[in-house]
C-alpha cells in the first residue's frame, strides 16, 4: 500500500480571501472521514466564502484551524501525506501522549513544512467543542475562555477507550461527540443567521445502537463517570435526533447543509488506504462545486 496519495502534488494551495461573511459554519468530526471536509473547505475559500465564525467537533474542529487561517489544502496536504507517520498516527503517539493521534507532531514538527498562518487564524472566531468527563456536557472553547485554543483542540479530537482525558482550563475533556456531534444549535443561539453545516455522513445515515458488547466495555471503562458512560449509551438516540433536527432546519433554509453524495460507509475512521481519502477529498470538491450557486444565494450573494 502507498504511503502517500498518488496525487498529492496536485492538491491546491494557496490564500483565502481575508474577507469574512458575518455568520457560523459547523464541522462535524469523523476522523479521517474528515478529508470530505477538507474538500468542501477548499472550495469555500477559492469562491471567498469564509464565516467570521467556525465552529468545530473532533476533526472538524482540527479542519476549522485550516480554514480560520485561509490556508488552501493545507488540510489535504497534511492528511495525503502523513498519514502513515509513525508521529502522527498509531503506537507512538499513544506511548508518548495516551492518545491515537500525535498532536505534538501536528502543532510542533509539522509547523517546520506546512507553517500555520497564525496571524490569519486569529483574526475570526474559532469555538472547538470538547465533552467534560465528569458531566458530560461540552464545552465550546475558544481564545476568550481557555489560555491555549490548540490545546482545547486536543481535548476535542481525544477519541474514548483509547485516549487520557486532557486537562482544560481546569476540566477533564474527551471527544466533543460525545455529547453534541453537530453544533448547529449553538450557533442558532449565539445569534447567528447564516449557518453552513458540513457533515460527514450522507443524508441516510443513521447511528446503530451499540452492542451488548461496546455497552459492557463502556460501562467497565467509565464505571466511575455515570454521565459520561450515559452519553455514550445514549449517543445513537442524540445523534440520530441532531440529524432529523437538521434536515428540518435545512428544508426551511434556517441553516445551508452540505453533505457527502455517497455513502462513506467503506472507509474507515482510521482509513489507511491513501487512494481511497484522496478520493474523499475530491468528493468533497466535487459535492462543495455542485451546490455553490445554491449557497452563495442562501448567503445573499446573488
Amino acid at each position: 500500500m502507498d504511503k502517500i496519495y498518488s496525487g498529492w502534488n496536485e492538491l491546491p494551495s494557496g490564500y483565502g480571501s481575508g474577507k469574512l461573511t458575518e455568520g457560523c459554519i459547523v464541522l462535524e468530526g469523523g476522523a479521517f472521514r474528515g478529508l470530505y471536509t477538507s474538500g468542501v473547505l477548499d472550495v469555500l475559500m477559492q469562491n471567498g466564502i469564509n464565516m467570521s465564525c467556525v465552529c468545530g467537533v473532533s476533526a472538524g474542529a482540527i479542519n476549522g484551524i485550516n480554514y480560520s487561517s485561509c490556508q488552501i489544502g493545507r488540510s489535504a496536504r497534511v492528511n495525503l501525506k502523513y498519514r502513515h507517520d509513525k508521529n502522527y498516527v498509531g503506537v507512538k503517539p499513544m506511548l508518548t501522549e495516551h492518545g491515537m493521534i500525535g498532536f505534538d507532531f501536528i502543532f510542533g514538527e509539522l509547523e517546520g513544512v506546512e507553517p500555520l498562518d497564525r496571524d490569519a487564524f486569529d483574526q475570526r472566531r474559532f469555538v472547538a467543542v470538547s465533552t467534560d468527563v465528569d458531566t458530560g456536557r461540552p464545552h465550546f472553547w475558544e481564545k476568550t475562555n481557555c489560555s491555549d485554543i490548540f490545546h482545547a483542540v486536543k481535548a476535542s479530537a481525544s477519541l474514548p477507550y483509547v485516549s487520557s482525558p486532557v486537562e482544560v482550563e481546569g476540566t477533564y475533556n474527551l471527544d466533543g461527540g460525545l455529547s453534541v456531534n453537530i453544533p448547529f444549535n449553538w450557533a442558532i443561539n449565539q445569534g447567528y443567521n447564516k449557518i453552513i453545516v458540513i457533515k460527514t455522513r450522507a443524508a441516510d445515515y443513521r447511528e446503530p445502537a451499540p452492542s451488548e458488547a461496546q455497552l459492557a466495555l463502556v460501562r467497565r471503562i467509565y464505571r466511575n463517570k455515570p454521565a459520561l458512560t450515559d452519553n455514550i449509551v445514549h449517543m445513537h438516540e442524540r445523534y440520530n435526533l441532531e440529524l432529523d433536527e437538521l434536515f428540518y432546519l435545512n428544508k426551511l433554509h434556517r441553516v445551508f447543509m452540505i453533505e457527502p453524495s455517497v455513502s462513506l460507509d467503506d472507509i474507515g475512521r482510521f482509513e489507511s488506504d491513501m487512494e481511497k481519502l484522496g478520493a474523499l477529498y475530491y468528493l468533497g470538491v466535487k459535492d462543495c462545486t455542485a451546490c455553490l450557486e445554491d449557497l452563495k444565494g442562501y448567503l445573499n450573494y446573488l
